[in-house]
């Protein structure tokens, strides 16, 4: 194992939590305290990433994202990382199969927002991602039926899991995925932006 990474042991359940973070908010905060809780995790870690490439515009400096994140995350069991450009990757199922073949007996659950669902096919190899880690989606304002009619909703119907069964989401057999509604916080990193209070 790599000593600039995260430390993970054969058994544990890591909720990988992907996003530009730009900037991170108390919304994030809130999902991956939720996140821990609802599906029994036993850390989230939030992959700060070098850019999005379904974005057209790149976010702010890594660096900076970086250091807004580690100010506001107090969380014992929440470790913000910069694991994609230490490993040189930028699409999620390059990460994905990168970490899978680093820690080898951890299981991993990738955790996103109703709204990336509602985009999921997407992604660079989408339905691999489906079929290889569980997935936990967490309601944001305005995008929980947007997330239900999602083409990935739908091809995967059948392997969805009830919210009540929640906590086994992390020790199931993928393709496997969770949708939770949650308490909503109503932040979002593009409306901080649009303020200029980042």
């Amino acid at each position: 194992m790599r000593s600039d990474l995260p430390l993970a042991l054969p058994g544990q359940t890591i909720g990988l939590f992907g996003g530009s973070f730009d900037p991170p908010h108390a919304g994030h905060l809130h999902v991956s305290r939720e996140a821990l809780k609802r599906f029994g995790l036993d850390r989230v870690w939030w992959l700060v990433s070098p850019g999005n490439p379904l974005k057209t515009n790149g976010p702010a400096p890594l660096d900076r994202r970086m250091a807004a994140a580690h100010a506001l995350v107090t969380h014992p069991r929440i470790e913000v990382t910069d694991i994609e450009a230490r490993i040189g990757t930028r699409y999620t199922a390059q990460t994905l199969d990168r970490l899978i073949s680093l820690y080898p007996g951890v299981r991993f659950v990738w955790l996103m927002g109703a709204d990336n669902l509602a985009q999921f096919h997407r992604w660079q190899r989408w339905d691999w991602i489906m079929r290889t880690v569980p997935i936990g989606v967490l309601a944001r304002p305005g995008q929980r039926i947007s997330a239900r009619t999602a083409k990935a909703a739908q091809i995967f119907a059948a392997q969805k899991l009830p919210a009540s069964h929640a906590p086994l989401l992390a020790r199931a057999r993928a393709p496997v995925w969770c949708f939770l509604n949650l308490p909503m916080v109503d932040l979002s990193s593009s409306a901080i932006r649009a303020r200029g209070d980042w």
